[in-house]
């Protein structure tokens, strides 16, 4: 079976070299530069004029979503504005401020990655910021989709659209640019419920928050899924999805874990099956020039009696650290970092991170993908210069307070429980 799915794997990558980078330059040409004016009566040249009645439409291309208040007039209602385009990274030029009031505004993209965290503005005050975004569908070059859950489907990370979130105490959007990003550097994350771009609150991971750590020219790219483990997302073709766009000094952060302990059957195990399959994922990525940084899982929300976090996850830590080792790769070590943040906590204090035993809400996986961004800036210098310019040194120790945690939470919300445990 091993000799079989390395078989597969090396058929994958052979036809995603043909197929890959003739999509790409196709979508590539197809892109164009979109310029969105919020604010005057008139747009000037080259700009597109919207108002609270642009509704999004399929024909019109972008537009303000169905329920969200397209304003910006300062009341704390949440918008979502949509723009269609082509599969790919895009530089995202927001203009922001009120010449008439103070504003407060916090930008997330696709489903609730978090891209500008509370950008104040004094009255009259104007600013410009910068991010980038990116957007993608469950097409293959071959012709084949990822194999999507019945909770994918039509979420905003996986549609023709790049969709921005104006939330806020006092959001005012003046101006927004689109513009496409084809050299951007690209992260790309493997991961599970964790580390997924979770679509609806209260549910969150650090994989939809580690978007705020970087400034200007790096895009996120999350391929993780609720319930995944290493077997079933090269199953389901998200490897294959990955290994179709990921391109020359890209980056993938691999983290797994939580699903793979409760695999069953011979030969399954740690050291094993789930080592080979990491080491497989690796080998994939160098092979396209990319680098691989492994990501050691978190800590379940366990508490023996004397305040200590426990180990529920068994030997597949110390295997993602082992083959790290072996194969000369970077390691962000999740799992001890979270040990930390949770014994500083204490065992009741620390619900105020969780949602349940295993998921995050928007505070906790703040604070893990703040972990993952001081890893970084450890192992992974390459990646480290693209960090934003306003991180300081980050001890998981000394989390910031619950309480002093004001990201403003997204209009979607669910009571569904994410895929695993």
């Amino acid at each position: 079976m091993q000799k079989r799915t390395m078989l597969t794997l090396a058929a994958t990558l052979l036809l995603l070299a043909a197929a890959g980078g003739q999509a790409r330059a196709m979508g590539q040409q197809r892109q164009t530069t979109y310029r969105f004016d919020f604010g005057g009566a008139e747009a000037s040249a080259g700009w597109t004029r919207v108002t609270t009645a642009t509704a999004y439409s399929a024909g019109r291309g972008y537009g303000f979503e169905p329920g969200a208040d397209g304003s910006g007039s300062g009341d704390d209602a949440p918008r979502l504005f949509s723009v269609a385009v082509p599969e790919g990274n895009y530089a995202v030029t927001v203009t922001l401020g009120d010449a008439r009031d103070t504003s407060d505004t916090t930008v997330k993209a696709e489903s609730r990655r978090l891209m500008l965290e509370g950008v104040k503005t004094a009255k009259g005050e104007i600013v410009r910021r910068t991010f980038t975004v990116n957007v993608r569908t469950p097409r293959l070059p071959d012709g084949r989709q990822v194999a999507l859950k019945e909770r994918e489907k039509g979420v905003l990370h996986w549609d023709d659209k790049l969709t921005l979130e104006f939330n806020g105490p006092r959001p005012h959007v003046r101006a927004v640019e689109i513009a496409p990003a084809p050299d951007a550097v690209t992260v790309f994350l493997a991961g599970d419920s964790t580390v997924t771009d979770q679509p609806r609150e209260p549910w969150n991971s650090w994989g939809q928050m580690l978007t705020r750590f970087f400034g200007p020219g790096v895009a996120v790219a999350n391929h993780a899924e609720s319930g995944e483990s290493l077997k079933s997302f090269e199953g389901q073709r998200r490897t294959a999805k990955v290994l179709s766009t990921i391109k020359p000094g890209d980056y993938l952060l691999i983290q797994f874990g939580h699903n793979d302990m409760k695999e069953k059957g011979e030969g399954v195990g740690a050291f094993t099956t789930y080592a080979a399959s990491l080491k497989r994922l690796v080998d994939a990525a160098r092979e396209r020039g990319a680098h691989p940084v492994l990501v050691t899982p978190m800590h379940r929300r366990r508490f023996d009696e004397a305040g200590k976090v426990q180990d529920s996850l068994g030997d597949y830590p110390e295997a993602v650290r082992r083959v790290a080792k072996a194969e000369k790769l970077p390691l962000i070590d999740l799992h001890a970092m979270s040990r930390l943040f949770y014994e500083a906590l204490g065992p009741e204090k620390s619900a105020l991170a969780f949602q349940d035993g295993t998921h995050h809400n928007a505070y906790g996986s703040y604070v893990l993908a703040r972990c993952v961004a001081e890893g970084i800036r450890a192992s992974v210098p390459g990646l480290a210069k693209h960090l934003a310019a306003d991180l300081p040194p980050f001890d998981p120790a000394r989390p910031p307070a619950p309480e002093s945690f004001s990201v403003p939470a997204s209009p979607q919300r669910s009571d569904v429980k994410p895929d695993g445990s």
